[in-house]
């Protein structure tokens, strides 16, 4: 049996004309692959990846232009990021896999499930939702880019670290918020305002949720303040079959603020993944 990869080696792979980087560590039938959010980076899943490795095959890269997978040229869009992904996926020779997207990652699942659906074997959205900007929020992200271009990243990054995070993380978890803060600090100026750009001009994807066939977990912090538990139950309401997992205690980073009860909910949903197909096998279909 070949051992597990343990080292979290930064690997590297050309998708679509830039090197994305990412982790492949674990071994197992289930592939998963996990998004992070806006403005964040693989390194944001490390808790996941250690309780999932020991049997499954477990992916996290960076997206476009964040961590490791430079890119000081294009403009995304979240078609362009489901784009990557799946030619990620092409890249590694992984057919079908079990794709977990927080944030904005939850926005690049569900527009790639909406054009791919065939490519994945189940799907977790964490602190996401299906709806498009309001006009007002589509303003208020170019007012914020404007402000970036005029004065810098550091208020808004500031800002954002305490939007993100149940009040109690900001008190005790001072290494957690320390670690994402840097993360998100050390993303350029162009980085941000292009991501926010991105977020502005995406479609809705409520209007295909009743069309998910596959087994889909839902997940989402109590006090999420940016995707709030309305859009999750929204979500689990018009996925058929879906599971909604509440953290207590928790916001809109649910899986750093909250890492066992966030695992706990994952595991025990590839386990049920299991159960489904040992049932199919045995049925014959």
């Amino acid at each position: 049996m070949t051992e597990i990869d343990n080292s979290y080696q930064n690997l590297f792979t050309h998708v679509n004309n830039i090197n994305i980087s990412y982790i492949d560590v674990g071994l197992g039938k289930t592939s998963i692959v996990f998004i992070h959010g806006f403005p964040f980076d693989k390194s944001m899943w490390k808790d996941q990846i250690d309780s999932l490795k020991s049997s499954n095959r477990v992916l996290a890269f960076d997206i476009r232009g964040y961590g490791k997978s430079i890119d000081e040229h294009t403009f995304p869009t979240i078609d362009l990021f489901s784009d990557d992904l799946l030619s990620f996926m092409d890249q590694l020779n992984i057919e079908k896999a079990v794709v977990c997207g927080l944030s904005m990652g939850g926005y690049i699942a569900l527009n790639a499930l909406k054009r791919f659906p065939d490519r994945f074997e189940a799907l977790i959205l964490c602190d996401t939702q299906c709806i498009a900007d309001s006009p007002d929020v589509h303003d208020n992200r170019y007012q914020t880019i404007d402000q970036i271009n005029l004065e810098g990243t550091k208020t808004f990054n500031e800002k954002f670290i305490k939007g993100v995070f149940h009040p109690d993380s900001m008190m005790n978890k001072m290494e957690v918020v320390d670690s994402l803060k840097n993360i998100v600090f050390a993303n350029s100026k162009r980085v941000i305002t292009t991501g926010l750009s991105a977020l502005a001009e995406r479609f809705e994807t409520c209007s295909s949720l009743a069309a998910i066939c596959i087994p889909t977990l839902i997940i989402c912090g109590r006090e999420d303040k940016v995707t709030p538990l309305a859009q999750s139950q929204f979500m689990h309401e018009n996925i058929k079959d879906s599971s909604l997992k509440v953290i207590e205690n928790a916001g809109h980073v649910s899986n750093l603020e909250q890492p066992n009860e966030f695992n706990k909910h994952i595991l025990a949903f590839l386990a049920s993944l299991l159960t489904v197909s040992s049932e199919q096998k045995y049925s014959g279909e």
